[in-house]
């Protein structure tokens, strides 16, 4: 859970019993979803599914579209460790072709395309894409200010921007490519991000004319 989460702080997220019963309605929200878009699914089917009753529901959610981005925050995780899953040798720079991890998150997101469309707009909106980017923002300027890397708040939130919008309009077929052909391209953008922005503020390319 995200410290910017209100919900940090309840004690009741860290209740054993809490966190089987949102288990159980996030289940049932995806398994609902694998059949009819958000729009079409009520909050008496998923609860119907779970097990639970409308009031239990409402103690922890305040509507479908909350639960919905509770249930699909495995794909935030999932996209922040796909692109640094090349960190796993003494090597302190990124490779010139992506993980292949990155080629198989984007596989696994495209299975679940028509919810995820639901909650990340086009660009980068929505309660999913706000969420992505908060994450790939805060988890990009750790590490570039942990090397000392300059500007790590502005390339952070370039990084964060391009990479949320550029999954969300491939969700939404604005973008056509394979997951391999668009894993290659966005690991290109995202590195010609980082080495954008040089000392003092210069771009890297200008400093070495």
């Amino acid at each position: 859970m995200s410290p910017e989460d209100p919900r940090a702080d309840d004690p009741r997220a860290q209740d054993p019993r809490t966190a089987r019963t949102k288990g159980r309605l996030r289940e049932s929200l995806l398994a609902e979803c694998a059949d009819r878009p958000l729009a079409e699914v009520s909050v008496s089917a998923v609860v119907r599914r779970a097990g639970v009753g409308r009031a239990t529901f409402y103690l922890h959610y305040e509507d479908l579209t909350a639960l919905a981005v509770d249930a699909c925050a495995d794909v935030v995780h999932a996209a922040v460790d796909a692109l640094h899953a090349w960190q796993t040798g003494p090597s302190p720079l990124p490779p010139a072709r992506p993980p292949a991890a990155l080629a198989g998150f984007l596989a696994a997101a495209a299975d679940r395309a028509p919810l995820y469309r639901t909650l990340l707009l086009p660009g980068g909106g929505g309660p999913l894409g706000r969420r992505l980017h908060r994450e790939l923002r805060a988890r990009a300027r750790a590490e570039r200010a942990a090397v000392g890397a300059p500007h790590p708040e502005l390339v952070a939130s370039a990084v964060a921007a391009a990479f949320t919008g550029v999954l969300a309009d491939w969700l939404h077929e604005d973008i056509r490519a394979d997951p391999e052909a668009l894993a290659d391209h966005l690991w290109r953008l995202l590195l010609a991000l980082h080495r954008a922005i040089g000392p003092g503020g210069a771009p890297e390319a200008a400093r070495t004319r």
